[in-house]
This record gives structure tokens, sequence and C-alpha cells, in this order.
């Protein structure tokens, strides 16, 4: 529990923040699609599937023109995972390629790289984009933020 004069908990250093945005950047520079990554604590669901379905919804990642949006959702004191693409990228790609990047990324955590594999897993999702949804100077406009969104 947080109470509201406690500081929200930091789990990268300015550093490691900057690189993760800089990640979803690069990933979206060849490509009309967006990528989110969420953090947060504690995931309220037993499945960490759920709660990415319920935080893409939340944050209206739903509303782009191509429903090529992804979220890579983080709870970091469940170790949970999970990678959550809307209709446009999820018939292309098929529920197989969110559960490799999820297995891509849980074997870099395993060998404490958290930051790299987070960044794996966002470079992973660029990819996916950029072959179904190449970017075109003349229509492609950043639909959605870069920056990490942090829950509880």
């Amino acid at each position: 529990m947080q109470f509201p004069w406690q500081k929200p908990r930091e789990y990268f250093t300015e550093e490691q923040k900057a690189l993760l945005v800089s990640a979803i950047q690069s990933a979206e520079q060849r490509t009309s699609g967006e990528v989110r990554l969420f953090v947060e604590g504690r995931c309220r669901y037993v499945d960490a599937l759920e709660r990415a379905v319920e935080v893409f919804h939340q944050l209206g990642m739903e509303r782009t023109a191509e429903r090529n949006a992804t979220l890579l959702y983080l709870a970091m004191d469940d170790h949970q995972a999970a990678v959550y693409g809307d209709k446009g990228i999820h018939e292309k790609v098929g529920p197989q390629y969110w559960q490799d990047t999820v297995r891509a990324m849980l074997d870099e955590f395993r060998h404490a790289h958290l930051v790299e594999g987070i960044c794996l897993g966002i470079g992973r999702l660029g990819e996916a984009l950029h072959r179904y949804f190449p970017y075109d100077a003349a229509t492609d406009k950043n639909e959605l933020p870069d920056d990490i969104v942090f829950g509880k």
C-alpha cells in the first residue's frame, strides 16, 4: 500500500528511462504503429495479459487509425510480463508472436538484464510493426506518447 505522502517507487534510473524511451522512439521510426510501455508494482489479476488488455483500453490505445498499437506490460514485484497488440497487428502476427516476445524478454530478465530485456521486447514489437505497417512520411503521425507509463 502506498500512502499519499510516499514517493512512487523508482524502478529505473534516469539513464535507463532515457534508454527505454529511446528504444520506443527507434521502434516507431520505421512504422506507423505505436509502442507503449506500462510498468507497475503488482498485477491486479492472476493473468498479466488480462491486466495488459485493461491498461491498453484505459490508455485509449485502441483509437489508433490502423488499430496497430502495442503495449508491453510489466508488474515488477510480481515478476509478470505481457505483450498485447490491437486488432490490426494481432491479425498479422497472431498470439504465438506475443508469447515468443515475452519468452525472449523473460530469458533476459533471468540473467538480470531487465532494461536489455525490455529493449529487446520493444525492438521485436517495432520489427513486427515495420513489417506490416511500414512508415509513410506523407501520412504518419505519432498518435500516442512515447513516454513510460507508471502505475501503482
